[in-house]
């Protein structure tokens, strides 16, 4: 007797993974539904029963933050429901770290969520969407995914969803971890999951605040964009700073009355890897930042500080564990 096949949502949102190639446009545009996928790629109704849901049609960079909380809205009651086992999200690759990202902090999903794409047009010979979805579905299937919150399988790697980042802007291996492992891999028919990273934080109520922008302070940076922020009315400032954590001195004026005036400062760094830390002192350091009122990002990119910096402030939570 066949053993049943678990069920797995596959929510479409469109991407790169549903583009084709449009002459009169003269590159690659959204062009197929979720179900044109499904009928593409048989090999998906065999790994289990799919519960296709249609979201949206739409590119990476035509995401925002308040489309995000919709999308999680709809997983809500799929994540409640006791016959599926997990759910695949087709998204554009250029904005999917950051939905893996705010999903994972609103939704602190129990059972695999599992975000997914291509960096090939569905017209390209090279398309890679059709080994992606197959492995996010094996992925979202597989019982050892259980609790590993909102995921990203991409190019045979499972990543966490909270450190997943896009390097390349159009290589099929574009995404990695930022600074751990990966959690486990995906070899043909075979997945293989080396550990869950444990929950460092309780999920927020999906409210995001408006007005939170990210300033780049490089060197010799005077900190005429900070006061022009503030002086438009920015809620909140990440300024992506440089090392673990420092910004230029002729800056810092800038950034000390952005404080003054009450305005949550989040200081990242541009480095690719490595935490903000308070190890120096000197004025325009992390510890002299701190201690007029900065906070620091650790391990968080600046657009990712930027939606914990919303979610925070929509919630009225405090900074202190940021």
């Amino acid at each position: 007797m066949p053993v049943p096949l678990h069920r797995v949502a596959l929510v479409f949102t469109g991407g790169t993974v549903a583009m084709r190639h449009d002459a009169s446009a003269g590159g690659a545009v959204p062009a197929l539904s979720g179900d044109d996928l499904v009928r593409q790629i048989p090999a998906l109704a065999r790994l289990a029963t799919l519960v296709p849901v249609e979201f949206d049609r739409v590119p990476g960079p035509h995401m925002t933050p308040g489309r995000v909380l919709e999308l999680a809205r709809v997983l809500r009651p799929l994540l409640e429901d006791p016959g599926i086992t997990g759910m695949v999200v087709t998204h554009g690759t250029d904005t999917l770290e950051e939905t893996a990202y705010l999903l994972d902090r609103v939704l602190a999903p129990a059972k695999p969520v599992i975000l997914t794409g291509a960096m090939r047009p569905n017209s390209d010979p090279a398309w890679d969407g059709a080994t992606n979805l197959t492995d996010a579905v094996r992925v979202a299937a597989h019982p050892g995914a259980a609790g590993a919150g909102v995921l990203v399988v991409f190019h045979g790697d499972i990543l966490s969803g909270r450190d997943a980042t896009k390097r390349h802007t159009d290589q099929p291996t574009t995404f990695g971890p930022r600074d751990h492992a990966v959690l486990g891999t995906v070899s043909g028919e075979k997945v293989v999951i080396h550990s869950i990273p444990p929950r460092t934080a309780p999920p927020l109520a999906p409210i995001l605040a408006d007005g939170v922008e990210i300033l780049t302070l490089p060197m010799g940076s005077d900190g005429r964009m900070v006061d022009l922020a503030v002086g438009a009315g920015v809620r909140g400032l990440i300024l992506q700073g440089l090392g673990c954590g420092n910004v230029p001195l002729s800056a810092v004026p800038a950034v000390e009355r952005a404080l003054a005036r009450g305005i949550p400062v989040v200081i990242c760094s541009r480095c690719w890897q490595g935490e903000t830390r308070d190890t120096y002192a000197y004025r325009g350091a992390g510890r002299t930042l701190v201690a007029a009122g900065a906070v620091l990002a650790g391990r968080l990119p600046a657009h990712k500080a930027r939606l914990e910096l919303m979610l925070r402030l929509g919630n009225g939570v405090g900074l202190a564990d940021f």
